[in-house]
């Protein structure tokens, strides 16, 4: 009986100390996983932070500008200061319209799962005259995708010099509002909100008069920040 006794006790010991062994495995597996993630850039599943994902044109893929010197580097920096588990994907493309976007932006969410999308088109669609309307169902195109992946979407408003026509000026802006309120997402009424319209200006922005300098980016994060706050909430 005692022999019994003391075999019982051998398992039950023999089965607890499984049961812990196995406990600090999965822990220490979960760290290794995460530390591996955010080592080698899988998605932010992988490495236990929420992925912001940017879908730009020149003014979000630092043209003209020393890498790093960018808003969107700048608010990887920005998040590290404020302990918000999140990193960036950076998918701009210099020249890019809302139609480029829209095509790329599927195959973008398959492959990195965001939390938020931050939409920054438009410009170019009316720097090459495209019709507005094709604008608007793009933008409304991308958010809906975004929306429908389970993202939430920032939307980054644009205004166009004077010289484009107060009437084409007008619609042009208004537009992003309209896909915001209609898609239910967040807005950046104007990117370049205390860059362009700055009386100094011209001082803000590179020599093609289109891209600002690097000392501006600061000014375009600060637009940006306090809605990208509230959807990573």
């Amino acid at each position: 009986m005692l022999y019994s006794y003391e075999v019982a006790k051998l398992k039950k010991r023999s089965t607890a100390v499984s049961r812990l062994g196995l406990i600090r495995r999965h822990f220490i597996l979960t760290a290794l996983g995460a530390a591996f993630g955010a080592a080698f850039g899988l998605p932010a599943s992988a490495a236990g932070a929420k992925t912001i994902l940017v879908v730009g044109d020149s003014l979000s893929a630092e043209f003209g500008l020393a890498r790093g010197s960018g808003w969107v580097a700048l608010l990887e920096k920005k998040l590290a200061l404020e302990k918000i588990a999140a990193k960036v994907v950076n998918a701009s493309i210099s020249g890019d319209t809302t139609a480029g976007g829209r095509a790329r932006l599927p195959a973008l969410l398959k492959l990195h799962q965001p939390a938020v999308v931050v939409i920054e088109l438009g410009g170019n669609d009316a720097l090459r005259g495209l019709p507005l309307d094709m604008t608007e169902a793009n933008l409304a195109a991308m958010t809906q995708a975004a929306r429908q992946a389970g993202a939430k979407v920032l939307l980054a408003g644009m205004q166009m010099p004077p010289n484009y026509g107060a009437d084409y000026g007008r619609r042009f802006q208004d537009l992003f509002a309209r896909v915001a309120k209609a898609h239910d997402a967040a807005l950046v009424p104007f990117l370049l909100k205390g860059v362009a319209d700055r009386p100094d200006a011209l001082e803000w922005f590179q020599s093609d008069r289109i891209h600002p300098t690097a000392e501006a980016h600061p000014t375009i994060l600060a637009n940006v920040w306090p809605e990208l706050q509230r959807l990573l909430k």
